[in-house]
């Protein structure tokens, strides 16, 4: 099968489409003050935009994926295994598989989330 007849057709159940813009993509809410916007994905790696507001919470979770994060903006108070560092714009960190987890936002901002493998939980929620 062609590869462009195929990414129209079959690839959603395996992989994102190869280009992706921001204003086509609908944010999803996660939970009180938290959006994201899934940016592409297969089924070895997610990334995903998570917006904060002001004071939002990431409440405490643990998953098995992999996820390294990229502060794109704001400020947040993250916890991983017990330990807590305040992050901001330029920052990042790396969660193993199973680590409890979870983020306070004290300026709004996004983060840059990616898993490995993708999150097929998040595709579920469109």
């Amino acid at each position: 099968m062609n590869e462009k007849k195929c990414e129209k057709e079959c690839c959603q159940k395996t992989r994102s489409a190869s280009f992706l813009y921001e204003k086509d993509l609908k944010w999803e809410d996660a939970e009180p003050g938290v959006q994201r916007q899934i940016m592409g994905y297969d089924g070895q790696l997610m990334v995903v935009k998570v917006k904060f507001e002001k004071g939002a919470i990431g409440k405490p979770h643990r998953h098995y994926h992999t996820q390294a994060t990229y502060v794109a903006s704001g400020k947040f108070e993250l916890t991983i295994d017990g330990e807590k560092k305040i992050l901001s714009a330029g920052d990042g960190y790396y969660v193993a598989p199973d680590v409890l987890h979870g983020a306070v936002c004290l300026e709004a901002g996004v983060l840059i989330d990616t898993f490995s493998p993708m999150r097929a939980d998040f595709l579920g929620k469109k």
